[in-house]
């Protein structure tokens, strides 16, 4: 006995331990919507991808600076070179021979190249900046959606609780009603139809709820088993007022027209491809161990043989000049073709503003319709809300049958289910204005 006795005390000591880590294992949190979007922003991966983007537009811009500064570069080079060359009557030796030197270029002109070079990367950042705004907005929208879709889904549970409970009271009165014999077995199946059609839609609500929770696990960067609590347990609306169709502020439009400025330079970059460049190079090179081998005439006429070393240095300044003659048209064509892309930007321009209009006019309208669904929802829940009292009153004082009562039940559902629906839809909408307008920050 006191053998089985230990056992059970360490199975409920391993049971204990496993639910303990179970349970630190799943973290719960409570999030409002501020905090998804800061956690959204800092672990979301294209965020991230965004603002390396703009750390390389910048060192892009360091590097095209670069082009208006001199350039230096040095060499050193050793020979042995054999045999010995003859030069009327005298030796050249290079055994060993060796030269190192400085040079350096400076560019004076290059026909606008460096300036449109630098123009372009001065572009870059700010396109790469503007591509950081429109990510972020688009994280914060998508972070919004998932934010209040898990809330919709919550409170649609918690509906779908309450509905459960109004059905589970029915039937036991019900059954009171059946065992005194002032009922019939029909309405108790039709009472209990209805409990599993609820019991069916609220697992679909539940498996909805831990979907929504994972996606917004996805977003905030968390991780998937976390238990997250909204911060918001309701929902709230107020009336939109100053409203506008203002797109000035929308980074896609910044980049439309900094596609246009792209084409600009790109223009000049090619014509700059032939013209003239002038550029102005100095230099210093030093050689050594350079021995010329010959024969003299000494004083008393014989001949004697004499070695000659040099080690010597040599500076140099030079100008160029470099100017393009003839390449076929093949610079006016390009040139042509630079046009023809400015002309597609700037129709990319016209066309992409317009549907952006487009877009902000719908958020405008979706929003003040949202406002009106929502206002309309709630009336519908009121209504409904006292149309289920009538009817229980009346059931319980059997003046209306058990089907006017579940008809009650089911529009009260269904108000309930449009108002949830009607408020999550407008906190989308909401946050869509601001996206397509710009503004959401």
């Amino acid at each position: 006995m006191k053998y089985i006795s230990d056992i059970l005390i360490i199975a409920c000591m391993v049971i204990g331990a496993t639910v303990t880590n179970k349970a630190a294992a799943q973290e719960s949190r409570t999030l409002s919507q501020a905090e998804c979007r800061t956690l959204a922003l800092a672990n979301n991966e294209t965020m991230q991808h965004a603002e390396n983007d703009l750390t390389k537009a910048k060192l892009d811009k360091e590097i095209a600076f670069t082009s208006y500064l001199p350039k230096f570069s040095g060499s050193a080079s050793a020979v042995y070179m054999l045999p010995d060359l003859d030069m009327m009557g005298m030796e050249l030796q290079m055994k060993g021979m060796y030269m190192a030197g400085i040079m350096v270029t400076q560019p004076l002109y290059t026909g606008g190249k460096i300036m449109a070079g630098n123009k372009l990367a001065s572009i870059g950042i700010d396109c790469a900046a503007e591509n950081l705004r429109k990510t972020r907005m688009q994280i914060l929208a998508d972070t919004d959606h998932a934010y209040w879709n898990y809330i919709a889904v919550l409170d649609k549970v918690k509906m779908l609780e309450t509905y459960m409970q109004q059905m589970d009271t029915l039937f036991h009165q019900a059954q009171t009603s059946l065992d005194a014999g002032m009922s019939t077995e029909n309405d108790m199946l039709r009472i209990t139809a209805k409990r599993s059609e609820i019991t069916y839609q609220l697992q679909k609500a539940k498996n909805g709820a831990y979907l929504c929770r994972l996606a917004l696990c996805d977003m905030t960067g968390l991780p998937l088993d976390t238990e997250i609590t909204p911060a918001d347990s309701s929902i709230s609306v107020t009336e939109p007022t100053m409203l506008d169709e203002d797109i000035s502020l929308r980074p896609e439009l910044a980049l439309l027209r900094k596609q246009v400025e792209v084409g600009e330079q790109q223009i000049k970059m090619a014509r700059a491809d032939f013209l003239p460049t002038v550029a102005l190079s100095g230099g210093y090179t030093y050689f050594g161990n350079v021995k010329i081998n010959g024969m003299n005439v000494d004083a008393q006429g014989n001949y004697v043989p004499f070695t000659q070393k040099y080690d010597e240095g040599l500076g140099l300044i030079m100008a160029s000049v470099n100017i393009p003659l003839f390449h076929w048209g093949e610079g006016a064509k390009k040139v042509k073709k630079a046009k023809i892309e400015l002309q597609n930007y700037r129709l990319d321009l016209e066309r992409n503003t317009r549907l952006l209009s487009i877009e902000a006019r719908q958020a405008v309208q979706n929003l003040t319709d949202g406002y009106n669904l929502v206002q309309t929802a709630k009336i519908g829940c009121r209504q409904a809300d006292e149309n289920l009292r009538v009817m229980k009153n009346r059931y319980d004082a059997s003046m209306c049958s058990l089907t006017d009562l579940l008809d009650a039940q089911s529009q009260w559902q269904q108000a309930q289910s449009n108002h949830i629906e009607a408020l999550t839809q407008y906190k989308i909408y909401e946050t869509e204005y601001l996206r397509t307008t710009g503004r959401l920050e």
